[in-house]
This record gives C-alpha cells, sequence and structure tokens, in this order.
C-alpha cells in the first residue's frame, strides 16, 4: 500500500487517509530492527527488514531500498517514501553509490555520492547503506555529537573501510561505540582462498576467524573480523551480531541465498 495523499482541501472526512496512514505506519515499525546497543543520548540507528512493509513483489518482497538490483524503480521510491513519512526520519537520507570501496563521504549531500560510508555531525542529516549479507556498521561518539555508517562487505572490510571510517570521524577511537547490524553469518557464509588471503595478508591472526568447509572453502565470521579491526584502532564498544541474513528468510534479504533480491537499510542520525 502506498503512502497516501491528503485529502482534498475542504474535504471535511479524512477518516480513510488517516487510517490508512496508521496501518502503514504500523507496518513501518514492525518492520525496523532497532540496534541492540547503549545509545549515546539523542542517537537512532536501525536496519530495516524485508517486511512486512513495502510494496516490492517477488523476489524483492516487500521492503525493498536498492535502485540497481533489477526492482521497479518507482516502488523502490515508494518504499522510500514510506520509511520517510512512517519512521518517522528528520530528513530524506542520504543515500550512497556503494562500490565496495574505503571512501567515507563527510557530511554527503542528496547527490548520492560515490562511498561506502558516511559520517556527519549534523543534527537531522540521516544516513544510510544498503546490504543484503555485506556487514552494516553503524557509529556514534560516546556524546551523541557525531554518527557514522559503513558498507563493509568482504572486500571493503579486508580494504579497511572501518579505519578509514573511524579515521573520518571528528571523535577519538575509545570514545565511539559501533553496533554491527545483520549480516551473512559464521556458520553459512562459504568463501574460498581469495578471501582468506585478503585478511591473513594484513592480519595473520585473522585466521581464527575462518573454519575449513571443504579443500579451498571455509566459512568466514564477517562479525569476529570486524571486532579485530576495530579493537585494533582502539574501538572497544562494539555491540551486535549473532544474525545471519542467509539463514533467515523471513526477515532478510540475502544475495548469496537468493542471487536476485532486495535490499536492506542501515539508517543512523542525531537528533
Amino acid at each position: 500500500m502506498p503512502w497516501p495523499k491528503p485529502p482534498a482541501p475542504g474535504v471535511f472526512c479524512a477518516t480513510p487517509y488517516h487510517s490508512a496512514m496508521r496501518a502503514i505506519s504500523a507496518d513501518v515499525r514492525a518492520s525496523l530492527l532497532h540496534a541492540d546497543w547503549p545509545a549515546p543520548p539523542g542517537v537512532t540507528a536501525f536496519t530495516t527488514l524485508r517486511g512486512p512493509a513495502g510494496d516490492s513483489q517477488a523476489p524483492f518482497d516487500r521492503f525493498d531500498f536498492g535502485l540497481r538490483n533489477g526492482d521497479d524503480i518507482d516502488v523502490v521510491h515508494g518504499n522510500r517514501e514510506m520509511l520517510l513519512n512512517a519512521a518517522p526520519l528528520p530528513s530524506a537520507p542520504r543515500w550512497l553509490r556503494q562500490v565496495h570501496g574505503v571512501v567515507v563521504a563527510t557530511e554527503p549531500g542528496a547527490d548520492e555520492p560515490e562511498a561506502d560510508a558516511a559520517v556527519t555531525r549534523t543534527p537531522g542529516t540521516v544516513l544510510a547503506v544498503l546490504t543484503a549479507d555485506c556487514l552494516p556498521v553503524v557509529f556514534a561518539a560516546d556524546d551523541g555529537s557525531e554518527v557514522a555508517v559503513a558498507h563493509a562487505g568482504w572486500r571493503g572490510l579486508a580494504a579497511g573501510v572501518l579505519e578509514a571510517t573511524v579515521d573520518a570521524m571528528h571523535c577519538e577511537a575509545p570514545r565511539l561505540r559501533a553496533w554491527l547490524g545483520p549480516a551473512a553469518g559464521p556458520d553459512a557464509y562459504e568463501v574460498g582462498a581469495e578471501v582468506l588471503r585478503a585478511f591473513i595478508a594484513h592480519d595473520a591472526d585473522a585466521s581464527t576467524a575462518f573454519v575449513a568447509t571443504r579443500p579451498g572453502h571455509w566459512h568466514v565470521d564477517l562479525y569476529a573480523l570486524a571486532r579485530r579491526r576495530l579493537a585494533a584502532v582502539g574501538v572497544d564498544g562494539v555491540y551486535g551480531s549473532g544474525l545471519c541474513t542467509i539463514s533467515d528468510p523471513r526477515r532478510f534479504y540475502s544475495h548469496r541465498r537468493d542471487q536476485r533480491t532486495g535490499r536492506m537499510a542501515t539508517v543512523v542520525f542525531r537528533q
């Protein structure tokens, strides 16, 4: 159900309009997974689920936010409007053109810069990344004065996108809190030798996050790798993990599981 249009001026009875708004708002609230962390004052962070809100049709059903994965663009824009109005958000999210890199956009505008992380100190600026197995990581200063979000697939994680995000923030690392959102889990995400080599080239002990499954393949724990990377730069207040996008098709999109699928949004802002 699209976000309803308000009644025309002078129309006395707006009951159907308000009933529709209440129904959609309830669905949107049920479609948000709030960060399980000690939130700094004035900071809100969550990841969207694949429903019950939204109007995307299979295989993108329902609350898809991706504009480049094959879904109907008009429907996706409607989903984005629904999130903005019903969450509600203080402003439209600053979406990024994600490329599995390490570029961090500082105070991004509405022009969708090419980056895989973003930082803001501006109240009401909403940051967002899209994922469907990659690890979304939210950052906030412990006093709520600054927030950031990063998209960390294995390539970006190995290349240092989390370290780049911490480096781009004004807040010193020991005063940062981080939340690891839903991603491909360690019991389901199987990778090859290329991924193992990428991590142990930087940190030989990263091998502890890999469990052999068959010749040349391993299950990898993205959460453990992210915690190692963050601890190495002084971020010890790390929360979240324990979710698996691959193993939970009811709640999460997964590119590894379904190939053609939607994208969830991980959002953070400060009041």
